[in-house]
């Protein structure tokens, strides 16, 4: 799994039939993901701010609309 193979690679190399390598490959990606500690944190989170245009993909025009409709009711 470390050399990133791929499953016809694998099979190849132990000389099996591919769906055999897919087989051994999910059980150990599934062991390995079962075995893997639950992540915890503590202290401070800093995030940076982001950009998301979100429905407008190629259309700047509309996101540009929408903002400066808010601005007007303030």
């Amino acid at each position: 799994m470390g050399l990133n193979l791929s499953n016809r690679q694998i099979a190849y190399e132990l000389g099996v039939d591919e769906d055999i390598a897919h087989e051994m490959a999910t059980q150990l990606r599934q062991g390995i993901v079962v075995r893997q500690p639950e992540a915890v944190l503590s202290g401070e989170v800093e995030c940076d701010e982001v950009y998301v245009v979100a429905g407008h993909q190629g259309h700047p025009e509309a996101v540009k609309k929408k903002a400066g409709s808010a601005d007007d009711g303030v």
